[in-house]
Formats: C-alpha cells, sequence, structure tokens
C-alpha cells in the first residue's frame, strides 16, 4: 500500500501500485517542497532573464537608430519611424514573454505568502487552501493574464519612455533646419504646414504621417495609463516587475 495526501494534507493510504510515491512524514513533505519552490525560482528567474534581454536589445534599437538619424542631415526621417516599429516588434515579444513570467512568478508568490509568511510570522489560523491554486495551475497550466494588459504594464515600466524619445527625436528632425537633407539656413520651423512639409515619406505627404504618428502616441498613452480591474499580483505589496 502506498501513501498520499488527501485535499486536506491528512496522510492515506494509496490503494493504486502505479501511482508515484507520495511524501509520508512532514520531514520528506518539506524536502519536496523546498526542491519544488527551487524549481519554480528557476523558471521565474528564467523569463525574468529574458524579459531583460528583450528591452536591452529596445535600448540597443534605440540608441543605435538615433545615431543614424540624427548624426547627418542626410539621413532620413524615416529611419526613426523604422525604430518606432522595431520598439513595438520588441513590445510585442516581451508581453509575451512577461505572460510566462507572470505564471510562475505568481505560484512562487502564493507559496511564499501562504507558507514561508506564515512560518515565519504565525498570524492567525494556517489555511490549507494556499496549496490549492498552485495545484491547479500544475494540472492546467493557464495564462493569468492577457496580451493586452502584458503589453500595458511593460508600456508603462519600460517602453512608453523609448517611445517619447523617439517622439521627441522624430520632432527634432522634421523641425531642425540643420537636420534637414538641403541643410536649410534659419530658425526651427515654426508653421504646421512647413513641419508637414518635411514630413513627407516618399509619395506619402506630411499630413497622413503626422496625423498617423499622432494617433499612434494616442494608443500608446491609454496604455501606459491603463490599468485592469483586477491587478492580481499586483495587488500584494510595492515590488513588482
Amino acid at each position: 500500500m502506498a501513501l498520499e495526501l488527501n485535499p486536506r494534507g491528512l496522510i492515506q493510504e494509496n490503494s493504486d501500485p502505479k501511482s508515484p510515491p507520495l511524501p509520508v512524514t512532514s520531514s520528506e513533505t518539506l524536502t519536496v517542497l523546498a526542491h519544488y519552490y527551487r524549481g519554480e525560482m528557476g523558471r521565474m528567474a528564467g523569463w525574468r532573464d529574458r524579459i531583460d534581454r528583450t528591452s536591452n536589445w529596445a535600448i540597443t534599437v534605440v540608441a543605435a537608430l538615433l545615431s543614424v538619424s540624427l548624426s547627418t542631415p542626410m539621413s532620413h526621417h524615416s529611419v526613426l519611424l523604422f525604430a518606432m516599429l522595431l520598439v513595438s516588434l520588441l513590445l510585442y515579444i516581451e508581453a509575451r514573454r512577461y505572460r510566462f513570467f507572470d505564471v510562475y512568478r505568481a505560484r512562487v508568490r502564493q507559496m511564499e505568502r501562504g507558507y514561508f509568511a506564515q512560518m515565519l510570522s504565525p498570524q492567525g489560523t494556517f489555511s490549507a487552501d494556499w496549496a490549492t491554486p498552485i495545484a491547479a495551475s500544475l494540472k492546467k497550466p493557464a495564462f493569468l493574464m492577457s496580451y493586452r494588459e502584458a503589453i500595458c504594464r511593460r508600456l508603462r515600466r519600460n517602453y512608453y519612455w523609448m517611445y517619447l524619445i523617439l517622439l521627441l527625436a522624430w520632432g527634432l528632425k522634421i523641425s531642425a533646419p540643420a537636420l534637414q537633407p538641403d541643410d536649410s539656413p534659419g530658425k526651427f520651423v515654426r508653421e504646421l504646414g512647413d513641419i508637414a512639409a518635411n514630413a513627407n515619406l516618399g509619395p506619402l505627404s506630411g499630413w497622413p504621417v503626422l496625423i498617423a504618428v499622432a494617433a499612434f502616441y494616442a494608443v500608446l498613452t491609454y496604455g501606459a495609463f491603463h490599468r485592469e480591474p483586477g491587478e492580481g499580483e499586483l495587488a500584494h505589496g510595492e515590488v513588482h516587475v
């Protein structure tokens, strides 16, 4: 006869000889729990490292294309628009990675709040239900947030500032005479019509380009300040990624 834990955490006999052996004593349970916690920490740290890599790629893209665009008047302003497109692609990739990271972080934080915090500082009656969400996630893994929520969080943390830098550089590129291909003399462009003329993109006139950029940044601003009704893990404490 093998032994297993019932939903209440009590040891009971398991009549199925093919089932995997389960911990019998409290010391065995703690050993398994420690190894599992270490494994989930490793998963979480791995996905956290991937998130940082994507952010570093985005910063590198911004720095490189800013240098290319502002270093010479012969560089077209579309280089900065292309940088916005590349940063958007990296934001989408990072949002996908962040969704995976959030799954493993939720498991780790559930263990820390439900068991380790109670062990270090017992408060009230200990609840054995702290492991139920972890067991449900292990049996049927599912993302805890949507792509939109993940994009909004990463946008609010890092990417909105990169987009603002690109916008300022693009505005400087199409308004500063010294940065125009013809190196025209004079002061900064002050009339909107002249700015639209400098924002021409091939056969496309500058007005649609200005409208498209304005609409794009309006969406970014909404996403940066938008918060989902349920904060999930963000509802616990102030230290978050």
